[in-house]
């Protein structure tokens, strides 16, 4: 059972009532919610709220180690096994899309990345970004993989970067390997909820929760995690509200600033998100104020099975 959708829906406590419905157990799927010191800017549910039901997959790496979607499928199926074998519902909850897919049905195998490897690409992008030519790798994957290209931006650097990898650790494109691989590792059945209560109604609450954070001290927090010697040059400490206070945390910004575009980029993801769910097959789309209503019975019907 997946509980998703955009940032700010209300999967936490969607999810921590239908666990608590159907004697189930959440299983994070957020990428950033596996870091542990980062809860104000990952909206982590509160321990209040993980003392309602049991939660997994929470908390477990420090924000200088890279997590990825691989990881996370590994480790996600070796829990929902141990949960499913105490005879317990297994209720997915989080937004990243890439992590849920991997879970349902496994990931292109291409090996881990190789850190010198991704280095080396990495320094290519930035030598063509300071000779003022930042799509050049952009272009280059357009040469051998036209098919990956077209699906991704040439802003987005990070997928940039990793089909690169994967031509040459692999010596065959992305697109073909997904073809060949068709994302048929699919060891369990699964619905998928995905809550949105429309885009002005997101963005209010987006703007409401991200000034929440702001008030119960996500500055304090990223503070924190500097003085423990966790850099702004992190991908953890790079994502979204975590990069919008560092500049505060070094002077170089108001707090105000921040805000407004910490809001801005998190409407932006909660775009993202929506793209991304609605080219999931099967997704079942409910506004979260009829959600208990409508999803309750759906839930059970799941369970019961055919």
């Amino acid at each position: 059972m997946v509980v998703t959708g955009p940032t700010g829906a209300g999967k936490t406590e969607l999810a921590i009532r239908l666990a608590e419905a159907f004697q189930g157990e959440i299983i994070n799927a957020d990428s950033m919610q596996v870091y542990r010191y980062m809860d104000i800017g990952t909206a982590k549910p509160s321990l209040e709220d993980r003392s309602r039901v049991p939660h997994h997959l929470f908390d477990v790496v420090a924000p200088d180690v890279e997590y990825s979607a691989g990881r996370f499928a590994a480790e996600g199926r070796a829990v929902a096994d141990e949960i499913l074998a105490r005879n317990k519902a297994v209720f997915l909850t989080g937004g990243t899309g890439l992590y849920i897919r991997a879970f349902l049905s496994g990931l292109v195998g291409t090996g881990p990345a190789l850190s010198a490897l991704r280095e080396r690409l990495e320094k290519n992008h930035e030598k063509a970004v300071k000779e003022g030519d930042p799509a050049r790798l952009h272009r280059r994957l357009s040469e051998l993989d036209p098919d990956a290209a077209g699906s991704i931006h040439p802003n987005d650097v990070r997928r940039t970067i990793r089909a690169m990898e994967i031509i040459e650790q692999s010596g065959s494109a992305a697109s073909d390997l997904r073809d060949q691989h068709a994302f048929a590792d699919r060891p369990y059945s699964g619905l998928q909820i995905a809550l949105d209560p429309g885009r002005d109604a997101l963005a209010r609450r987006i703007d409401q929760r991200c000034q929440e954070m702001i008030d119960t001290g996500l500055l304090r927090e990223v503070r924190r995690l500097r003085e423990m010697g966790f850099g702004p040059e992190l991908r953890s400490m790079q994502s979204i509200g975590y990069r919008h206070m560092q500049p505060v945390v070094d002077g170089l910004d108001t707090l105000a600033n921040a805000v407004v575009s910490m809001q801005a980029d998190t409407r932006r993801l909660a775009r993202r998100q929506r793209t991304w769910l609605r080219a999931v097959e099967g997704v079942v789309w409910v506004d979260p104020a009829e959600a208990e209503a409508e999803v309750l019975p759906r839930v059970a019907a799941f369970l019961s099975g055919p």
